[in-house]
């Protein structure tokens, strides 16, 4: 339905189930509750007039006829806009006259009110323009004292940043010198291990722990011990290099904020209330972006000084340091040097000495070999001779055994010839004996002669390793100048 005098509001069909609609008493249900849920919610009445107030509070709460009829009152207020707009818009003549006397009041003070701030203003203008133009006075010469400061600060930062450039310049050069040393060193330990190496393949007895593989044993120990020593300082020396890097770095950082502050703080100095670029900036007076006070921020550089000054004195120590150790190690490297080459040349002369002893004594031994020899030949010849005067002994016994009966006699002829062969063999027994002992000798001298040959292949082997292959290595070892890094 439309209501007359109000705006429209929604029409509704019934459909045509009969499902679709709750039932009446559940409607009507809802009606009853609208109220309630308004007194639940104050905020929903402050739209109405005192007026309604007043007369709906004097409704009495006891009687339930009553609350009813006032139901049915809001009810119609409430579905009608008409009659809603005619109470929320009336006044009384009461307020009508406390609103005319109330402007009149409000006229003259304001009045009043505009006169006293005129005069108090002209006179605040005055005293803030001075105020004004002291402060930017002030605030000019604290931005000059800053850029003094500043400026002092960045001289030392970069006198500090010039003695840490030549300070790392001075330690590269010695780390440089100290990686050619260690690279030095890489020749004489192959050397030394070279040494060794061939040493092994003496052959036999010369194969000994001599006084040589002492001192080459001792070489290799002390040149490695140095390397180790030079890769613990190369070493130190790149941390220590970072670390003045690092510092380095810090000052000029230190000294690029400096820079760009003091580029900032002469362009503020120099501004003045006529100047270009100046605007309004709102709020950032109450932003504070600073990250520090004055006494932090010159600490900040003193400390930034004072660890450069450390990692410098750090860095000389090193350096001093550095020297000391190559001038030891070279030292220590020549003198084991030394002392191996007087072993090695003390053990050639030993070996050569013994080498010539061999060789005299092998002389000799052909030439007894060679007498020995002979000698059997003669045995051989001498027992060749006994064999025929043997066959004569021995065949005129054989025959003087055929003699017929009595004449088969033991005469002295017999007697002589037994005597004959038994003498013949006995010179044959003796002259075996004498052969084989003339041939074992000779094995003997044949044995001391390839003893004597297998022992001066050995010396010669020894001599030629060690004068040969290990002394003339060694001439290659570095001199002084480059143990010490100079080229």
């Amino acid at each position: 339905m439309e209501l007359i005098g109000s705006t429209l509001t929604a029409t509704y069909a019934r459909p045509k189930t009969s499902h679709f609609l709750p039932a009446i008493s559940t409607m009507a249900s809802s009606y009853r509750n609208t109220q309630p849920a308004l007194a639940m919610n104050p905020s929903a009445n402050l739209w109405r007039t005192s007026s309604y107030y007043k007369s709906s509070s004097a409704v009495p709460a006891t009687s339930s006829i009553q609350r009813e009829n006032l139901d049915l009152v809001r009810a119609n207020t409430m579905f009608y806009p008409s009659n809603r707009s005619a109470l929320t818009t009336r006044y009384t003549p009461d307020d009508w006259y406390k609103s005319n006397q109330n402007n009149y009041r409000e006229s003259e003070s304001s009045r009043k009110s505009a006169e006293r701030l005129r005069k108090d203003t002209l006179r605040l203008m005055q005293d803030r323009e001075q105020l004004t133009r002291r402060t930017q006075e002030n605030t000019s010469k604290n931005i000059g004292e800053r850029l003094n400061d500043i400026i002092f600060w960045r001289s030392e930062l970069s006198h500090e940043t010039d003695n840490m450039v030549t300070e790392i310049a001075a330690l590269n050069e010695v780390k440089r010198r100290l990686e050619r040393a260690l690279a030095e060193t890489e020749g004489p330990l192959q050397v030394s291990q070279e040494c060794l190496y061939h040493r092994e393949k003496r052959m036999s007895i010369d194969l000994v722990h001599d006084d040589v593989e002492k001192d080459l044993i001792k070489e290799v120990s002390v040149i490695k011990s140095c390397q180790e020593r030079m890769r613990r300082h190369l070493d130190r020396a790149v941390a220590q290099l970072v670390s003045n890097r690092a510092a380095q770095h810090e000052l000029e950082r230190d000294m690029s904020d400096k820079v760009a502050a003091q580029r900032i703080d002469d362009r503020c100095h120099h501004l003045r209330n006529t100047s270009d670029g100046i605007g309004y900036y709102r709020g950032i007076d109450r932003l504070d972006p600073s990250l520090s006070l004055p006494d932090s921020w010159s600490k900040f550089t003193d400390d930034n000084i004072l660890h450069s000054q450390s990692e410098r004195a750090a860095s000389h120590k090193l350096r001093d340091e550095i020297e000391i150790l190559l001038n030891t190690t070279s030292s220590e490297m020549w003198n084991q040097f030394n002392n191996v080459n007087v072993a090695f040349t003390n053990r050639i002369s030993e070996t050569a000495d013994t080498k010539n002893s061999l060789q005299t004594h092998l002389a000799k031994t052909l030439q007894e070999i060679f007498q020995t020899e002979m000698l059997i030949e003669s045995l051989k010849k001498a027992l060749r001779d006994k064999e025929c005067p043997l066959k004569v002994a021995q065949t005129r016994l054989e025959e003087r055994t055929h003699r017929p009966n009595v004449e088969l006699c033991r005469d002295n002829p017999y007697h002589r010839l037994v005597s004959e062969v038994r003498e013949i063999e006995d010179t044959i027994h003796k002259l075996q004996e004498r052969l084989i002992e003339a041939e074992n000798t000779l094995q003997t001298l044949v044995k001391t002669k390839v003893t004597l040959e297998h022992d001066l292949s050995i010396k010669a082997n020894s001599l030629f390793l060690d004068q040969e292959k290990c002394m003339s290595m060694r001439k290659s070892f570095p001199s002084m100048p480059r143990l010490v890094g100079y080229t």
